[in-house]
């Protein structure tokens, strides 16, 4: 069966092909009609019998400058694994503590009529407890989701998790 060499860099275990480098500054290019520049015509110089004021000409270095400060490109996963290699070395919690705070109060408020106050120590207490609780129902429902021959996780996922754990009355 003759192999089609467009689809062959499409399967597993094989290097796509590269593009043949283009010709730069450093490298000369090849004689030819379809490679040959195009010249400008020439600019008039600075005249001072001109009533108009021409724009400052801006220079090659600063063309050059403004390409090396592009942002990366990072292939499709790439920066969602370093993400996740980022957060699992770290301790740091992941929630804002204002905005969890006033979700505490919040809740706090629909369940009695009287204004409580919360002490610093105990708010963190309950955001620790509270971002474990969500990692690691967060990595069940994953196992559930790959179960399923999937990679995205779903609320039937999370459904699930709660359901094998016995804390579906939360």
């Amino acid at each position: 069966m003759p192999h089609d060499d467009s689809s062959a860099s499409r399967r597993k275990g094989t290097a796509p092909k590269r593009r043949p480098p283009q010709p730069g500054p450093s490298t000369a290019p090849q004689p030819g009609p379809s490679t040959a520049p195009k010249r400008r015509p020439p600019q008039p110089g600075p005249s001072t019998s001109g009533s108009t004021p021409q724009p400052p000409k801006r220079s090659i270095v600063s063309k050059v400058s403004a390409a090396s400060h592009m942002k990366r490109r990072f292939r499709p996963g790439t920066k969602a694994l370093m993400e996740i290699r980022k957060y699992q070395k770290s301790t740091e919690l992941l929630l804002r503590k204002g905005p969890f705070a006033r979700l505490v109060r919040e809740v706090c408020q629909s369940i009695t009529d009287e204004t409580r106050r919360w002490q610093v120590y105990a708010l963190m207490a309950l955001q620790e407890a509270s971002e474990a609780f969500l990692v690691r129902l967060f990595a069940d429902a994953n196992l559930c989701a790959i179960h399923a021959k999937r990679v995205t996780i779903f609320p039937r996922d999370i459904q699930l998790a709660r359901r094998i754990r016995g804390i579906d009355s939360l």
